[in-house]
């Protein structure tokens, strides 16, 4: 049964993502959420900072698809984790439709007053040493 919630929190990531709806995604996160973004900073803390990670989506795209692949759980009685693979892409307000890329996600989880909230996440690419640069073009 947790396991099955949880699933359904991360299934929230995306329809809250397609609806534009922040108010969505904020009953997902603790408030003290500590957040390692796809983009800078290298850490956000807080349910208002993570947010703000999210409004470039809702500034720049038209329609939102959010993809999560692989979801992996461990469930225990208080605490979880999981990684994914996740996509985000869509048509942007200019009407370029943009396929976006595949990342690694991992998320932790902590039963706080009977609801499971995500209270720490990773968002990550693999990088490319000889380069310098984060691999993009990756598929799972």
């Amino acid at each position: 049964m947790d396991e099955a919630e949880i699933r359904r929190q991360v299934d929230m990531i995306a329809q809250g993502l397609q609806a534009k709806d922040p108010g969505c995604l904020k009953n997902l996160y603790a408030t003290d959420i500590v957040s390692f973004d796809i983009e800078p900073p290298l850490q956000s803390v807080g349910m208002e900072a993570k947010l703000k990670n999210w409004a470039p989506v809702f500034a720049f795209f038209e329609s939102v698809t959010y993809d999560v692949r692989e979801l992996t759980l461990t469930v225990g009685d208080d605490v979880a984790f999981g990684h994914a693979f996740a996509r985000l892409s869509g048509t942007l307000k200019d009407g370029t439709a943009m396929s976006g890329m595949w990342v690694r996600v991992t998320y932790c989880f902590r039963k706080i007053d009977g609801t499971w909230l995500i209270t720490h996440d990773q968002v990550s690419v693999p990088l490319d040493i000889a380069s310098g640069k984060g691999a993009v073009d990756l598929e799972p």
